[in-house]
C-alpha cells in the first residue's frame, strides 16, 4: 500500500510476511512457555486448550519460530554487519532518547541499537533452540543425559526471559519512533522520517 507516492519502501509484502509471523510465534511462545515455567502462570494454558497440549504444541511453534528467523536471518544479515558509526550510536543513544537525536551519526537502514538486538536475537534463538531440543521429552530428552538436560533446560528458562525482555525493548523502541510501526503495517515509510532516523538509508534511495 503506498499512501504517497513520494514515500520509500522500506519492506517488500514478503519481508513483513516473515517478521509477522516469526513476531507471532513469539508471543505464542512466551504465553505458553511461561505458563509451564510457574503455577502462578499455569491458567495461560487454557490458551492452548490445557497443560498437555501447551506441552505438546510449545516446541512444535519453536521450531516454525526458528524456520522463520532463519530466513529473516539471512535475508538481513548483510545490513546488520556493526559498523563505526553504528558503535559511535550506541555510544550517543542516550543523547537520542532525551529527545536530542539532531547530532546523532547518519545511520544506514538500521541504526546501531537495531543492529546489536538482531544479532542478540541471533545467538539467543540458537540458544533456544538447541536448547529446547535437549528437552524435549516426548522424542530427545531420554537420548542425553540427566546433567545435559538440566543445563539445557537453565539456559532455555535464562535465554527465553532475556529475549522476553529485548523484544519489550524492541516493540516500545518501535512505538516510541513514531512512523516505525507503518513501516512494518504497509511497508513504506516518509522522506522526512527516512532524512530523521536513517539519513544515509535516505540518501541512498533518493540520491540526495
Amino acid at each position: 500500500m503506498i499512501r504517497d507516492p513520494h514515500d520509500l519502501q522500506r519492506y517488500t509484502a514478503s519481508e513483513r510476511a516473515n517478521h509477522w509471523v516469526t513476531g507471532i510465534c513469539f508471543i505464542l511462545l512466551a504465553l505458553s512457555g511461561l505458563s509451564l515455567f510457574h503455577p502462578a502462570l499455569f491458567p495461560l494454558t487454557m490458551l492452548f486448550g490445557g497443560g498437555t497440549w501447551t506441552r505438546i504444541l510449545h516446541p512444535f511453534i519453536g521450531v516454525v519460530m526458528m524456520l522463520f528467523f532463519v530466513v529473516m536471518f539471512f535475508r538481513f544479515q548483510g545490513l546488520n554487519r556493526m559498523r563505526e558509526a553504528d558503535w559511535e550510536w550506541v555510544k550517543r543513544a542516550k543523547e537520542m532518547v532525551n529527545g536530542d537525536d539532531h547530532n546523532m551519526p547518519e545511520m544506514g537502514k538500521y541504526n546501531g541499537g537495531q543492529k546489536l538486538l538482531f544479532w542478540f536475537l541471533g545467538v539467543a534463538m540458537l540458544v533456544l533452540f538447541v536448547s529446547g531440543i535437549v528437552i524435549w521429552r516426548a522424542y530427545f530428552s531420554a537420548s542425553f543425559p540427566i546433567g545435559v538436560v538440566r543445563l539445557g533446560a537453565l539456559l532455555h528458562a535464562v535465554f527465553a526471559a532475556l529475549m522476553i525482555a529485548a523484544i519489550i525493548v524492541h516493540v516500545y523502541a518501535a512505538i516510541w519512533v513514531r512512523g516505525t510501526i507503518r513501516a512494518m503495517l504497509y511497508g513504506t515509510v516518509t522522506r522526512a522520517w527516512a532524512k530523521q532516523h536513517h539519513r544515509a538509508w535516505y540518501k541512498q534511495m533518493t540520491g540526495k
